[in-house]
């Protein structure tokens, strides 16, 4: 065998021995070198100091204030728990907005506090509270409400006490201020048909035109009509239907038709007239008549005792209109002779006295010779409008 080749490969083996003899005290040897090897290793076996970080965290001891937070929670947990009693919670605010439901809960108005109030209650307490909040405020205002409409009290003021009775009052007396309230003495004419020349103004039109008044009776009830009609103007027609008393006509219906009918309806047994076109009620006292029915009880009255009412005296009843009632005071103006279509006539003149600028100005002559009937009456408006109705005929209904 060659040399050469044996000697390259025992110089070889001769340095693998070196690099493991060299590598060797590395792991093993004990000089200082290898202390920091063991102390690596060590280090490793302290590692475990990282998990005690979390169970020695000085973080734990706040765990004493969670459970405090824990405690307010509870009322949390119902909320997620019952899904529609936290929506209900939100709507109940805005049903109570009374002062009630705080007054009840006896609690400080804190906002903070007033939540748990409503999310803390169980579904089946909640509902309770506003059932128990909710019909005491209605219940209250119902009262009151089912109240007025039992106690429907006629309108009437201190200058139009519309409730009071017939007033009569001596000359010289103030008008509305009655010397005597006692009933008056009445006697009604006989049945008759009156006929009239009407001469009037409409507009700042002239015109003339027929009317005739109707009046008759059974002794228990009657029916008086009256009815104008003039070409180009239209006509219009009033009637007054009701019972006889001993203090003469008690109206029932009063009906004004022109181009519609509005009537007035008496309720004497609850002392009001109710209207048709929908105006409010009115008190009427004992003697009311309407607007054509006062006409022949006031002639009733002078025919019963004509002694009594002396030039001056002022007669003062509720007269109802179609679609109002009024204190109307007529005076006792004394004898005329007029001078009529008919004929001449002694009559008794009657005027009411407005008591305002818009007053119906209405003049009245009552003929004893027809039952004291009315033989002429006059009839002004505000704006000067008036209609003059002169007796032409007379005669059996």
């Amino acid at each position: 065998m060659p040399r050469r080749p044996l000697l390259v490969l025992t110089a070889l083996v001769l340095a693998l021995h070196w690099l493991v003899l060299q590598g060797m005290p590395m792991a093993w040897d004990g000089n200082p070198s290898a202390a920091p090897a063991a102390q690596v290793f060590s280090t490793r076996s302290i590692a475990p100091p990282p998990p005690p970080r979390p169970v020695a965290a000085p973080t734990a001891p706040p765990a004493p204030a969670r459970p405090a937070a824990a405690r307010k929670k509870p009322a949390a947990p119902p909320a997620t728990q019952h899904p529609v009693q936290a929506a209900k919670a939100t709507d109940t605010p805005a049903l109570p907005d009374a002062p009630a439901p705080p007054e009840t809960s006896g609690e400080p108005g804190d906002a903070s506090t007033v939540a748990p109030t409503v999310d803390a209650p169980p579904m089946s307490e909640a509902p309770d509270a506003v059932v128990a909040a909710a019909p005491q405020p209605p219940a209250s205002a119902a009262a009151p409400a089912a109240s007025t409409p039992e106690i429907p009290a006629p309108a009437s003021g201190p200058d139009n006490n519309t409730g009071a009775g017939v007033d009569i009052s001596p000359p010289g007396g103030e008008p509305g201020r009655a010397s005597s309230t006692a009933a008056p003495a009445v006697r009604l004419p006989a049945p008759v048909r009156l006929a009239f020349d009407v001469s009037g103004q409409a507009k700042k039109f002239n015109y003339n035109a027929r009317a005739e008044l109707l009046w008759q009776h059974d002794g228990s009830r009657y029916e008086a009509r009256q009815e104008i009609s003039a070409f180009l103007v239209g006509s219009r027609s009033q009637r007054s239907v009701g019972q006889i008393t001993p203090q003469g006509l008690q109206p029932e219906r009063f009906a004004d038709r022109s181009r519609s009918e509005q009537a007035a309806h008496f309720d004497h047994a609850q002392g009001r007239v109710t209207f048709s076109a929908n105006t409010p009620q009115a008190a009427a006292g004992p003697g009311a008549q309407d607007r054509l029915s006062v006409f022949i009880q006031l002639g009733a009255m002078l025919a019963a005792d004509p002694a009594r009412f002396v030039p001056g005296t002022q007669v003062t009843l509720t007269t109802v209109s179609a679609r109002s009632a009024d204190r109307w005071t007529f005076s006792i103006e004394g004898q005329e002779t007029l001078d009529l279509p008919t004929g001449p006539l002694l009559a008794w003149k009657l005027q009411r006295l407005p008591r305002r600028d818009y007053d119906q100005k209405a003049e009245l002559w009552l003929a004893p010779d027809l039952g004291y009937m009315p033989v002429r009456i006059r009839l002004t408006q505000a704006n000067g409008d008036f209609a003059d109705l002169r007796l032409r005929s007379s005669g059996p209904p």
